[in-house]
């Protein structure tokens, strides 16, 4: 147990896909300039991550190694996160109007996030067992969500600062997030994974 929360730690603060591998880096700078977007847009990633890892799990251990199909890999796991991400928009669409028109086109290009793919790929590579693979989902969706709310809060901030006119809007966006991105390098080595 305590090796799937680590897997669950390392995904989500250590090896963080925003701020560490820099995957996802369009939806976290478009949709942090509030918080509610980005508790929203970060809880539907997280589904989509932790389905997508799930699902492709047992894809790709069930199919297409059986098959010999593994070059098949990259088509089977988009189509997967499309999938998802299809149900998540329906969903929100239904459940919450004021989210789903806030989150806009933010909202289906969770199919192209690369952080995503990244994950299902990563899941592979490091030939985590089933379980593993679920907590690698969730965590990574989890850091997701953190590198979402975080750059929000200080988004929300940054309106009341006086900051000069050539950083304004994406200057100070793109510096901030190199600032935590050096913060989450900080914690690098804690926990490997």
């Amino acid at each position: 147990m305590s090796e799937l929360i680590l897997i669950l730690i390392a995904a989500s603060i250590t090896n963080n896909f925003v701020l560490t591998y820099f995957l996802g880096i369009c939806p976290f700078i478009g949709v942090s300039g509030r918080i509610d977007n980005a508790v929203g847009l970060g809880m539907a990633t997280t589904f989509v991550m932790t389905m997508a890892a799930t699902v492709t799990w047992l894809v790709y251990h069930y199919i297409l190694v059986p098959f010999n199909i593994v070059f098949l890999q990259y088509v089977t796991f988009i189509l997967v996160i499309a999938s998802f991400v299809q149900f998540v928009e329906m969903f929100i669409r239904k459940v919450s109007p004021p989210l789903y028109k806030a989150l806009g086109i933010f909202l289906p290009l969770i199919t192209t996030n690369c952080a995503i793919l990244g994950l299902t790929l990563f899941m592979v590579l490091r030939d985590y067992s089933f379980l593993e693979s679920i907590f690698f989902g969730l965590g990574a969706g989890l850091g997701f969500t953190l590198a979402l709310v975080i750059m929000a809060g200080i988004r929300e901030e940054l309106v009341f600062a006086d900051i000069p006119e050539p950083l304004q809007g994406t200057g100070i966006t793109l510096i901030v997030a190199g600032m935590l991105a050096l913060a989450f390098m900080g914690f690098g080595g804690i926990i490997s994974g």
